[in-house]
């Protein structure tokens, strides 16, 4: 039986989607692993985001339910940074999960971060930090990608987001900047190491 592998994001300008995708192509080069694509329910109105310029939602990442988050056997969460913290998209819908904490049924399943902030100062590891008690309050195992990646990890010739907690991109506080190779090398490695991490505790 496949081993699921679920990523699930919230993206604002379409940076988290693209990091995504990339942890989609690195997952799913390790045998016998399935991946999905999901993003949570937008909070926000059609208008309110047409004034902050956001990407439309894609199509091809369907919206998941709360519930639906039980079927997976190890789970990617992806979320831009508000003031050093998950953005509240990504709060609400882990507001959401109430049954599944009661029925303890996210209990035992890995589950990993990655993130984009608007600048090199705004909150790369803290957005990371505070993701985690939403994980701890569900028994999950968190996974980080710790330094894995090797030399791409200390490089340090260039600007570029990520951390041992996760992959992570720098957005431009205007949301301009796009993800560099560098970043998206990092969310490839990432969602490989965390399908082989998965698969194995999957196997015990």
């Amino acid at each position: 039986m496949a081993t699921k592998i679920y990523i699930v994001y919230y993206s604002t300008w379409g940076h988290i989607a693209t990091l995504a995708e990339e942890m989609k192509k690195g997952a799913e080069s390790v045998p016998g692993v399935e991946v999905t694509v999901w993003r949570v329910p937008e909070t926000l109105p059609e208008d309110v985001l047409g004034k902050m310029h956001a990407a439309p939602g894609r199509e091809d990442h369907p919206v998941i339910t709360a519930r639906q988050l039980a079927e997976a056997d190890g789970i990617l969460i992806g979320f831009p940074t508000r003031f050093g913290m998950m953005a509240a998209q990504m709060k609400a819908f882990f507001d959401s999960t109430g049954g599944l904490w009661q029925a303890q049924s996210l209990a035992g399943k890995p589950a990993g971060v990655f993130f984009a902030t608007g600048t090199q100062g705004g909150g790369q590891e803290t957005t990371a930090l505070t993701a985690v008690t939403q994980l701890t309050h569900h028994g999950m195992l968190f996974v980080p990608v710790g330094y894995t990646h090797g030399a791409g990890m200390f490089c340090m010739d260039e600007v570029k987001g990520g951390s041992p907690y996760g992959a992570g991109t720098f957005a431009g506080a205007d949301g301009s900047r796009v993800p560099s190779d560098a970043e998206l090398a990092l969310a490839a490695h990432q969602g490989k190491y965390f399908s082989g991490v998965t698969k194995k505790l999957k196997a015990v």
